[in-house]
């Protein structure tokens, strides 16, 4: 049967506008970021066309951006009846055939009902283990249940990792397809490698604190923080105090997304602090970049020790230390980014998995004609 062009997709990610627009002030997570090299690299295909519903940061009601038509929508100082009225009529004047949404919130479940009434397909895309563990399902009883039946009822899902996989079939009964996080690999990062790299939102499950006690272990070290300001965070102040107490960090609050490679490109070893993740994307870019990888606690698919491009650490704070140590002595780091660089280039290349999401999208569409 032959499917109808163009696909119209529609990805909505209320906090993604930065990445349309640099000058725009905004913090952004991998959901975000995974929503937005999707959306650019697919609207490169004529047979597709790619719309965004983005917040209101100010901006037209409707732009084109790489090829992309972006759509305005809520406000978030108003309240959440507000918000969802804003979502929905952007969606209407989208008009799309697929909605796609990352990462669980309230907004999860709007574009998700959305999709039912109006008989469009919803595929989601899972942002953090606790969206298939059971965490957020247990801890909001009520939203943890309409997510639930979200996924449920979801007409493609997609999670990380087969980690993330495999608990969604054993908790819920749940199949999902996995698609690796991706990563243009076309840039060359060759050059010196001058510092130790942090990059995250100082949310709690995050454990920026940790990257200062381990700074104060390698003082002749150079730590590059890079932090910006989580919405829920109310002692971001106090971790700034923290940092610049310590004479070899460096606090950059906020870098915009097309600047951080070159913050990757010259750093020796990338830490995480996470005590959770999905997969986050900062492994991929650390990866790409050919810079080591050493983690705290998050290893999605033991991937780190499976292609030796990193150090994982069980959570414990005395081997993050040695690890680091370990990757400085003898410039080790060098070999195992070599390794993250091969690693990358094989997984998590966009040109290649943009084309099963394009298999997805026509297989979706072709059900309905």
């Amino acid at each position: 049967m032959t499917v109808p062009l163009p696909i119209h997709i529609c990805f909505v990610a209320p906090k993604a506008y930065p990445l349309f627009n640099p000058v725009c002030k905004g913090v952004i997570g991998g959901a975000e970021v995974d929503l937005y090299l999707l959306a650019v690299e697919l609207a490169k295909d004529p047979a597709f066309q790619v719309s965004f519903i983005v917040a209101d940061y100010g901006q037209p009601q409707k732009e084109t951006i790489d090829n992309i038509t972006v759509f305005k929508s809520l406000t978030f100082r108003e309240n959440q009846l507000s918000g969802a009225r804003k979502i929905w009529r952007a969606m209407k004047k989208a008009n799309a055939d697929i909605y796609v949404q990352e990462a669980v919130s309230w907004g999860t479940f709007l574009v998700f009902l959305f999709c039912r009434i109006h008989g469009e397909k919803f595929v989601y895309r899972t942002a953090h283990s606790r969206e298939t563990d059971g965490t957020y399902v247990s801890k909001r009883l009520f939203l943890g249940r309409l997510f639930l039946w979200a996924l449920r009822k979801t007409d493609h899902l997609v999670t990380q990792n087969h980690s993330d996989k495999v608990k969604l079939k054993t908790n819920f009964g749940i199949e999902s397809e996995v698609l690796p996080n991706t990563i243009r690999c076309d840039h060359d990062f060759s050059g010196d490698r001058k510092y130790v790299l942090w990059v995250a939102r100082s949310s709690r499950f995050k454990h920026p604190e940790h990257l200062l006690t381990l700074a104060s272990y390698f003082p002749a070290e150079t730590f590059i923080m890079i932090c910006p300001k989580a919405t829920e965070d109310n002692q971001y102040e106090q971790l700034q105090r923290k940092a610049s107490a310590i004479p070899n960090v460096r606090f950059i609050p906020q870098v915009n997304y097309i600047e951080i490679d070159k913050y990757f490109s010259q750093a020796k070893v990338f830490v995480s602090t996470s005590d959770s993740e999905g997969f986050p994307n900062t492994f991929v870019q650390a990866a790409a970049a050919a810079t080591a990888i050493l983690s705290y606690a998050v290893n999605p698919d033991d991937f780190l020790t499976r292609y030796n491009c990193g150090l994982a650490c069980g959570a414990d704070m005395e081997k993050l230390k040695q690890g680091l140590a370990f990757l400085l002595e003898h410039s080790r780091y060098l070999e195992l980014g070599q390794n993250g660089r091969k690693y990358a280039e094989q997984t998590h290349d966009i040109t290649k998995i943009i084309e099963q999401y394009k298999t997805i999208f026509r297989s979706l569409v072709s059900k309905e004609t």
